[in-house]
């Protein structure tokens, strides 16, 4: 089309409608943002943490860790030997836990990041680089710590302050700071604590083993080969050199960042769903206004092919102009999400926004792609009709059939609905799979089938216009006039309220779930909860201190451990202390007396393994030595105890000292005690440790529930997006049916019908198509909601439940952004002037 007639008819027509080729550029613009927004905000997170991992290691010639990161870790005399092996010049064997940094008697808030205490080793003596201390001195004796600079700065702790470190399995100590040192790049939130080796050592291990050993090679040995020497000997470890190492730790972050852009580029992909419809009925209205003109274009002489490519010109430079805003806005809501979460102060890196050429080349391409092959069908449609037929034209499309595509939506309806039955019998990926192949087919359906069901619906809701008399009866007419315009303005409401549903669905029936489960299951009075994700959890030293308050009768702590059986990993709940004293579970065989290696089994997992009672089976640490249990009892599945009970005694030998800790503590009031009392006596026997938290059944349901909800406002943030695309697209198909109307508003003025009557009538129209896609996405939303629950049955979500009052409030919304996305287009109906439109031709 370069340089021909054409091209300077589809420019032109583009330039005349500068309001339309705004909303139109605005729905690809917000579409190909998020996407290029997610690509821009990973790639820069990536990007930071490689920045910091590229200074890990640094001198290290070979690292021997365990293959499994809560193993007990290296053996000792595994050192030993490592240390006597030819080409070895130096062994520094490297020790660590999780720790929680205290100023104040609280927390040092990092924001999810980690907080380590670590092993300083000094530079005789160490492998790698030594970092640089800025301040002060390395520590050199019990009770001394470095802390990194990062840190020191979020604590307000300077050289020769004195302060307390909780550690989880031996609780609080006393430390003074020695010493700031600098880690390269922006850690966040991290903050790193080096200890004297030997208090490390102490506070760290089991005095038999370390978390890993990082090796120097003697002069004119290579790396390479003193590596693989090693890796020979040692096959059941991870051997690494130094490149390996720092590639491990970016490819751990990578595979952690890659949820978040897939995470993100799903509601980029909704986004551009939902734009590719406005896009696409914004084309289709623009031809069936332009037949005439089209129409003129090919009696003087221009053939179906010109009239096509002038349609598809206009759409590529719209997309590609579309695309470039895109991104430009892509890497600007990047630059937003990142200053948002150091707002909320989540302790993540930060660094400059990365834009990689592949970002570039997948927003512009997917924007360009997805806008020509929008406006695909309505060029064709443009380019085949008959010039004589086209002048004579009236409304396009109006009334052209939908019996073929009403007739596929209904098999896809069936096929869909026969999909998500069958998956919503079984649980697991596989039924998640079928339920969304259904799901995919029944959101084709109702696209297919909308037109057809749109005129029933829209019907019934007319009792919504029927006070108005005969304006809400002519608003009602012409949602009912073009049911495929009705329909593709409606989808993209309806495709973002049915998330919206199934989310709420989610969010409803898993706090029902829990308050279930703890209300059917908790005997305790009072949990003790540490920080959420996190790995320290309950401190061991706060059981014992509990048990000693007065009006106290039991206190249960609760462990995490992991096992293997054959390939399988197994996790499982270690209780210390009488388990049916906090705890209501149905024992179907046996009994709970675990001893010191006695397992029980939930009903599904001993069924899965064909294990029964008596029966003794071989279990796996994470170290791989074999342990030998007998399985004592078997209990109906429940979501408090998982799918395997272990002894404490097997705990204390699989478990790393650095890792052990609570993850929950359960405590039930003597008989006739005041609660309220006993709860301010928990909270001061509590208070060292600065991180737990004393909640009753209630305040604990809560904060899972506000958890919940958490997670819920992120994904409702997200979809708003969608949803602020789909009024955009009520605007622009409301405004360009005004223009297709203007005849017929210029008419009805002149024979008496005022300008707020004209407003009203297309406020009651787009309301009636709002609500009507609201109604169609929630029921859509609801069978998918069900489908995709029954799925997770397994993973605790047994009780479903439908949020109503949400549901209602959403369709009542719908009802006032039709209106509002209205209010543009009425004005401009109502101020058409009617002896200039009924003179249009």
């Amino acid at each position: 089309m370069a340089g021909s007639p054409m091209r300077k008819v589809a420019l032109r027509n583009l330039a005349a409608h500068k309001v339309r080729l705004f909303l139109t550029l605005l729905s690809v613009v917000l579409g190909t943002a998020f996407i290029a927004g997610s690509f821009v905000f990973t790639d820069t997170l990536q990007s930071s943490f490689d920045d910091i991992f590229a200074n890990q290691a640094k001198g290290v010639d070979v690292r021997v860790s365990p293959k499994e990161r809560q193993s007990l870790g290296i053996p000792n005399e595994t050192v030993d030997k490592i240390t006597a092996m030819d080409g070895v010049r130096a062994v520094a064997p490297g020790i660590n836990g999780p720790v929680v940094l205290l100023k104040d008697g609280k927390a040092v808030q990092t924001g999810g990041a980690p907080t380590f205490g670590t092993s300083y080793l000094p530079p005789d003596k160490a492998v790698a680089e030594p970092d640089k201390f800025i301040d002060g001195v390395p520590p050199s004796r019990s009770g001394q710590i470095a802390i990194n600079k990062g840190g020191a700065d979020r604590a307000d702790l300077h050289v020769g302050d004195t302060t307390k470190v909780l550690i989880p399995s031996k609780g609080n100590i006393d430390v003074t700071v020695s010493g700031i040192y600098d880690l390269a790049g922006n850690t966040g939130g991290f903050i790193n604590l080096y200890f004297d080796d030997a208090q490390a050592r102490q506070l760290f291990t089991d005095g038999a083993h370390v978390a890993f050993v990082d090796i120097a090679a003697k002069p004119g040995v290579q790396a390479d080969d003193l590596r693989d020497r090693i890796a020979k000997a040692y096959p059941d470890y991870k051997v690494q050199d130094g490149d390996q190492v720092r590639e491990d730790m970016k490819k751990q972050i990578g595979d952690a960042l890659k949820f978040i852009n897939y995470f993100l580029l799903a509601f980029g992909a909704i986004a551009l769903i939902v734009g590719t419809f406005i896009i696409y009925n914004t084309f289709s209205m623009l031809v069936a206004q332009r037949l005439r003109e089209l129409a003129l274009l090919r009696a003087v002489g221009a053939s179906r092919r010109q009239v096509g490519q002038s349609v598809v010109g206009e759409a590529l430079i719209i997309g590609i102009i579309g695309s470039a805003l895109g991104l430009a806005a892509g890497v600007g809501l990047a630059f937003g999400l990142s200053a948002l979460l150091n707002a909320f102060d989540l302790g993540l890196p930060t660094g400059s926004m990365s834009l990689r050429p592949r970002t570039v080349l997948v927003a512009i391409g997917v924007g360009v792609i997805v806008t020509v092959v929008s406006a695909y069908a309505p060029a064709r449609r443009a380019a085949t009709i008959p010039p004589i037929e086209a002048m004579r034209s009236e409304l396009g499309s109006a009334n052209e059939s939908t019996r073929i595509r009403t007739a596929f939506g209904a098999v896809l309806t069936v096929a869909g609905g026969v999909l998500v039955v069958l998956g919503a019998r079984h649980t697991g990926g596989n039924a998640a799979l079928t339920v969304g192949i259904g799901a995919l087919a029944l959101i084709f359906a109702v696209l297919l089938a909308s037109p057809a069901l749109s005129r029933p619906v829209v019907k019934g809701l007319g009792f919504l216009v029927r006070p108005f008399g005969a304006v809400g009866t002519m608003a009602r007419n012409n949602a009912l006039r073009n049911p495929r315009r009705t329909a593709a303005t409606a989808f993209a409401l309806t495709l973002g309220l049915m998330l919206v549903t199934a989310i709420g669905m989610l969010g409803s029936s898993a706090k029902a779930s829990i308050s279930e489960v703890v209300d059917k299951g908790v005997k305790a009075d009072f949990i003790l909860q540490g920080p959420t994700n996190s790995l320290v959890g309950v401190p061991l030293a706060a059981g014992p201190a509990v048990q000693k308050v007065p009006g106290v009768q039991d206190v249960v702590q609760f462990h995490g451990v992991t096992f293997k059986a054959g390939d399988d990993q197994l996790l499982g709940t270690v209780p210390e202390g009488p388990l049916d004293k906090v705890l209501t579970y149905d024992l179907v065989q046996g009994n709970g007396n675990l001893g010191d290696n006695g397992i029980m089994l939930s009903e599904t997992e001993a069924a899965d393994r064909n294990w029964h009672v008596g029966q003794k089976v071989d279990i796996t640490s994470l170290d791989k030595k074999n342990y030998q249990v007998e399985v004592v009892g078997i209990y109906k599945d429940t979501q408090l105890l998982g799918p395997l009970v272990a002894p404490l005694a097997l705990y204390n030998q699989v478990m790393p000292v650095s890792f052990r800790t609570n993850f929950i503590v359960l405590i039930t009031a003597q008989p006739g005690t005041d609660l309220q009392t006993l709860r301010t006596g928990l909270e001061k026997s509590v208070e060292p440790w600065a991180v737990v938290q004393v909640q009753d059944r209630e305040d604990f349901k809560g904060a899972q529930g506000k958890q919940i909800n958490t997670m819920l406002a992120i994904l409702y943030g997200l979809l708003a997006l969608a949803v602020v695309i789909a009024i955009l697209g009520i605007v622009n198909t409301l405004a360009l049916s005004v223009v297709e109307r203007r005849r017929e508003i210029g008419m009805l003025r002149a024979v008496g019908m005022q300008r707020p009557q004209v407003r009203r009538t297309i406020y009651l129209e787009s309301m009636l198509i709002a609500v009507f896609g609201a109604v169609v996405g929630v029921a859509l939303g609801l069978v998918l909601g069900v489908g995709f629950l029954r799925t997770l049955k397994d993973l605790g979500l047994a009780t479903i439940t439908v949020p109503w009052g949400q549901i209602v409030l959403m369709v009542l919304s719908s009802g006032v952004v039709g209106v509002l996305a209205a209010l543009w287009p009425a004005v401009r109906a109502a101020r058409t002037p009617p002896l200039a439109a009924i003179a249009d031709v």
